[in-house]
C-alpha cells in the first residue's frame, strides 16, 4: 500500500506557507505533500476548487488536512471521494451540515463588533475581512488573539502575509460532513482564542475524531509543528 500524499489546506488569514514547517517534517519522512492555496470566498467555492485539486494533483490514497477555517472546506471536499482516507482538524472547525462559521465561535477573541476585529475592504461584487494587527478594544490586537504565543518576528510575518476571506463566507452554510464516513483526527490548542478548545472538543467528539491537545494558540502549525505533524503521521498510519 503506498502512503498517502498529504494536502494541507490553510485557514483564513493564512496562506500555503503557514504550513512550511509542518510539510518540511512530513518531506522528510518521505511523504509526499502537496498545499494548495485556499480562495476564502466561501464554503461551496473554496470546497469546489480543492475537490478539482484533490482530482487533478492527486493519485492513490489522500490525507486531508485543514487548519481553522480550512476545516470547513475539507469537511465539504472530501465528500464522495473515496481516495480520502482520512481527515485532520488542526485548531479548525469541524463543521455539521447546516452550520456556518458564526456558529461556532462563541468565546472568540474574533467575536463581537466586526468593525473592532477587522479592516472591512470592498472590493467589486464582495467585501473582504482583514484581521487588525493593533488593538481596538475590546479587540485585543493580531498578536494576542490570531497569533498568541508566537513571537513577535514570527507575529509581524503572520500580519504581512494574511489573506482576507471574504464576508459572505461567515454566514455560508456547511453542507453534508465527509466526517460522517471518513475517519477523522483532530489536534487541539489548548490556548486557542479564535476557536475555544471548549468548541473544539465538542465538533471533534461529535465527528468522533482521535483527539490530541498541545500547549498553543491557534497557529500550533507555526508553533508547534511538531505535534502537528506527529497527528497527521498518525492519521496516515492508521488509513
Amino acid at each position: 500500500m503506498p502512503k498517502p500524499t498529504i494536502v494541507l489546506v490553510h485557514g483564513a488569514w493564512a496562506d500555503a506557507s503557514s504550513w512550511n514547517a509542518v510539510a518540511t517534517g512530513l518531506q522528510g519522512q518521505d511523504f509526499t505533500v502537496l498545499a494548495p492555496p485556499n480562495l476564502l470566498r466561501g464554503v461551496a467555492t473554496d470546497a469546489a476548487y480543492i475537490a478539482s485539486f484533490l482530482a487533478q494533483r492527486t493519485t492513490g490514497p489522500v490525507v486531508l488536512v485543514g487548519h481553522s477555517y480550512g476545516g470547513f472546506v475539507i469537511t465539504n471536499a472530501a465528500v464522495g471521494n473515496p481516495a480520502v482516507k482520512a481527515l485532520v482538524y488542526v485548531d479548525a472547525f469541524i463543521p455539521d451540515a447546516g452550520e456556518n462559521l458564526l456558529q461556532r465561535t462563541t468565546g472568540s477573541c474574533l467575536g463581537g463588533d466586526p468593525t473592532k476585529n477587522f479592516n472591512i475592504v470592498p472590493f467589486p461584487g464582495g467585501v473582504d475581512l482583514y484581521v487588525k494587527t493593533e488593538a481596538d478594544p475590546p479587540f485585543p490586537g493580531l498578536a494576542e488573539c490570531f497569533a498568541s504565543g508566537l513571537p513577535a518576528p514570527e507575529t509581524a510575518v503572520v500580519a504581512a502575509v494574511q489573506r482576507p476571506i471574504a464576508l459572505n463566507a461567515l454566514a455560508e452554510p456547511s453542507g453534508p460532513p465527509a466526517w460522517r464516513t471518513i475517519p477523522a483526527w483532530a489536534l487541539i490548542g489548548t490556548d486557542d482564542r479564535v476557536i475555544t478548545p471548549t468548541e473544539q472538543t465538542f465538533m471533534a467528539e461529535r465527528s468522533h475524531a482521535h483527539v490530541a491537545t498541545t500547549d498553543a494558540g491557534h497557529l500550533s502549525l507555526v508553533s508547534r509543528p511538531d505535534a502537528v505533524t506527529d497527528l497527521i503521521v498518525a492519521a496516515a498510519g492508521a488509513s
